[in-house]
């Protein structure tokens, strides 16, 4: 089973308007409604791709109890642990072009309320293959939380993919996650022009950088790979890296080979470019991209690149 942790869940509001015009009033005639945060979104794409998951992390309030309940609609097994303060929302206005984002500040979590959360994970750990921690950390939690996280997982003998960015994202790389996935702008802030040799002694894992439609590139301890989707796909990126995370994780658990492990992620992280709201994907497309993905990573150099043959 693979555990998804969001310690800053939301309730993602997604507005479709044929075009963003900034200072304008837009008419918006369809609202949908979901449970987000990174983690609900990795967990409610392997819940489709029919993988064991259970969704665990920080939930409160009203806001709360509806992200409790558009799961527990879809299905998606959960596990969370209770807090004073009120989950955020996040709203996503999508027009042909891309989306435009406002994300609330989550709620402030106490000492007590943290250390409550640590004890419950520890308690899951024994039935997860892989822990993804995936999102911002709320206000009042320590800014090595993924660190703490990460090495509770890891004396258990559980693989850790980490998705976060900033401080948080230093201090998780410190404490050794199987795989972390920043996108491009955040690595960038964390280490200006991709020093490779600067990001491996961060970290004793792979990193695998999303870059929008440049597509993929895995930093591992002894080797790097690319992977770029094989056609651009129009629509709604928002929820494109959290798919990635998803494949990555079935990835980890499954030991996958690293240039397959990427020509899933990117199939993946492209069905959810085509799907209109984040934590789903289009299937056809999923297909469509794993068959033409595969094809050209048999062509030497077309899709995969690596600094070992092979590849």
């Amino acid at each position: 089973m693979i555990v998804t942790v969001t310690l800053n869940p939301a309730l993602d509001l997604t507005y479709p308007v044929d075009a963003l015009v900034p200072h304008h009033t837009h008419r918006v005639t369809a609202v949908s409604e979901r449970a987000g945060g990174k983690g609900l979104n990795v967990a409610r794409v392997l819940h489709a791709l029919g993988e064991p998951v259970l969704a665990t992390g920080l939930l409160g309030g009203p806001t709360g109890g509806v992200v409790a309940g558009l799961l527990d609609a879809e299905g998606v097994p959960a596990s969370f642990s209770p807090i004073t303060g009120g989950t955020r929302r996040t709203v996503a206005v999508v027009d042909r072009e891309d989306a435009t984002g406002f994300w609330e500040p989550g709620p402030i979590v106490s000492p007590a309320e943290w250390l409550r959360f640590v004890d419950h994970f520890r308690g899951l750990i024994g039935r997860a293959s892989v822990v993804t921690l995936c999102g911002s950390l709320p206000p009042g939690l320590p800014i090595d939380a993924y660190g703490v996280l990460t090495r509770a997982a890891t004396e258990a003998g559980v693989p850790v993919l980490l998705d976060t960015s900033g401080p948080a994202l230093r201090e998780g790389l410190a404490a050794g996650p199987a795989v972390t996935k920043p996108n491009a702008s955040e690595l960038a802030a964390l280490i200006p022009d991709w020093d490779v040799g600067a990001l491996r002694a961060l970290t004793s894992g792979a990193v695998v950088v999303t870059d929008g439609v440049a597509g993929l590139r895995a930093i591992t301890p002894d080797a790097e790979f690319r992977c770029a989707p094989p056609v651009p796909v129009a629509g709604n990126p928002t929820g494109a890296g959290d798919a990635c995370a998803a494949a990555l994780a079935r990835g980890l658990r499954d030991r996958t080979a690293w240039p397959s492990l990427l020509v899933d992620a990117v199939a993946l992280g492209a069905a959810a470019v085509a799907s209109p709201v984040a934590g789903a994907f289009d299937p056809a497309v999923y297909q469509e991209m794993l068959v033409s993905a595969g094809a050209a990573a048999a062509r030497p150099g077309s899709l995969l690149g690596s600094d070992r043959a092979g590849c």
